[in-house]
């Protein structure tokens, strides 16, 4: 990646009580993410690829077009914000993976999104 397709990815994690139910094993996050075009070409986030890992060690693999369903387009300087959201089956997991971009110049590149954890105990901050 050049400094041209340079993409900074901030989140922010929540856990979502009122909506989740440890006796079912059902544990509900909401995160939300900004990604924000730190490069000298304008961008476009095509598809995302998730990697979700529980407090068991499973493993799950998101794929799909753009995120909540748009595809961005972010010039030089600009950034996108949004929130989404993960079931665990553990009060405890992680996240990581990558958004594929594509410049105007039609350069094609991923974006790291780095791991961060979904916690249920507030402890973990």
């Amino acid at each position: 990646m050049t400094d041209a397709h340079k993409i900074d990815i901030n989140i922010e994690t929540h856990y979502i009580a009122n909506n989740s139910n440890p006796a079912e094993h059902s544990f509900v996050f909401a995160y939300v993410i900004t990604i924000t075009n730190a490069g000298t070409v304008g961008v476009q986030l095509m598809t995302r690829h998730w990697i979700i890992t529980d407090g068991n060690g499973e493993v799950e693999h998101v794929r799909g077009d753009g995120v909540v369903g748009e595809q961005p387009h972010l010039m030089p300087g600009h950034s996108f914000e949004y929130t989404s959201g993960a079931v665990l089956e553990t009060p405890v997991g992680t996240m990581k993976g990558s958004y594929q971009m594509v410049t105007d110049e039609g350069d094609s590149f991923d974006a790291e999104i780095p791991q961060f954890v979904l916690s249920a105990h507030s402890t973990l901050h």
